[in-house]
């Protein structure tokens, strides 16, 4: 047998194979946030004869003051668990396990998209935004606080919904990863930009306000923004030392993915091109990690596991692109 099609145990369950579906934002939600027939279709479609192992749905906003865009999901509130029933029962249909993204986007939020002022770390521009864009403001306590509170309510809510585990979105720019980066993080408080332990203490916080809120034995995942590729921004050094702090606070699996750089590694497209910060966190941890990015290949897939660069590999374009992927995926390498 291949190692793609090989069993793995994350946590408390096993997946079926090494296949996963990472989070990708589709705009199918309504402009509230809540479920749709298209929605329910567009993951139906991606897990027709459960040819993945493990799905992840879209990155899901814990309050309204952390949307990203306009018909971003919503896990902010409990009327949106009904729908989200229905989204999980669609891609349930074919056994197929499905974890839930939880994300607010801080400084990358909008105020005619929220109606609420931008919030992040520190009252900095964020890279890549537009210089005529208003800066966020530095975060208080007690908006920190809430920050935590809403990320364990929507991990309650997404497990009342019926998904398999939940995601802790810090990738991609999005607010905890403001916190993780030195480019964004300029505090000198218990969070200050300057030392790790201060970079992931709010991580640290969220793990834990979830971890009790949904119990021991529930699947926690935590998508990190391992490197910036930017001057002054986080190291794969800086991840290492994290994803040893996270595994120990409670989280089952690792998905590694760009920060500020978001899911694209610059002037790189081989398959699997985040595979070194990959490759150094699987070796630092005992607990699973997914790569995600350029692979659109079965054997490519199958190459990164033989290489031990990942235990899961993160297929997203490809799958996006033709939603029979992971079926001809996995019976190319029967």
């Amino acid at each position: 047998m291949n190692l793609l099609n090989t069993p793995l145990t994350v946590g408390k369950i096993e997946l079926p194979n090494r296949l996963v579906m990472p989070p990708m934002a589709t705009e199918k939600s309504t402009e509230t946030g809540e479920v749709t027939e298209k929605l329910c279709e567009h993951y139906a479609a991606r897990t027709k004869g459960g040819y993945l192992g493990l799905l992840f749905t879209e990155h899901s906003f814990i309050s309204p003051d952390g949307k990203a865009s306009k018909r971003q999901l919503s896990l902010s509130e409990d009327k949106n668990v009904a729908g989200l029933k229905k989204l999980v029962a669609s891609i349930h249909q074919d056994n197929t396990l499905v974890f839930a993204q939880i994300n607010h986007a801080g400084g990358y939020t909008k105020r005619e998209i929220t109606g609420h002022e931008l919030i992040s770390a520190s009252s900095v521009q964020m890279p890549g935004a537009e210089p005529a864009d208003k800066l966020p403001k530095a975060m208080t306590q007690a908006d920190i606080q809430k920050v935590v509170d809403d990320f364990a309510r929507a991990a309650v809510r997404a497990k009342k919904a019926g998904y398999d585990g939940v995601e802790i979105h810090s990738a991609h720019g999005y607010l905890l990863n403001q916190f993780f980066s030195p480019l964004t993080n300029k505090r000198n408080d218990q969070y200050k930009g300057t030392t790790i332990a201060g970079r992931i203490h709010l991580h640290l916080e969220v793990i834990q306000a979830v971890r009790k809120a949904v119990g021991a034995d529930y699947p926690l995942s935590l998508r990190l923004g391992a490197s910036d590729y930017m001057e002054g921004g986080t190291t794969v050094q800086d991840s290492v030392a994290a994803a040893k702090e996270f595994e120990k606070a409670g989280v089952n699996l690792l998905s590694i993915s760009g920060g500020f750089c978001r899911f694209n590694r610059p002037g790189v497209k081989k398959p699997g091109y985040f595979s070194e910060l990959s490759e150094a966190i699987k070796k630092a941890v005992h607990i699973p990690v997914i790569v995600t990015g350029g692979v659109a290949k079965a054997a490519d897939a199958e190459k990164l596991l033989e290489d031990q660069k990942a235990d899961l590999i993160g297929v997203g374009r490809a799958l996006l692109k033709d939603p029979e992927w992971a079926k001809a995926a996995i019976q190319s390498l029967k």
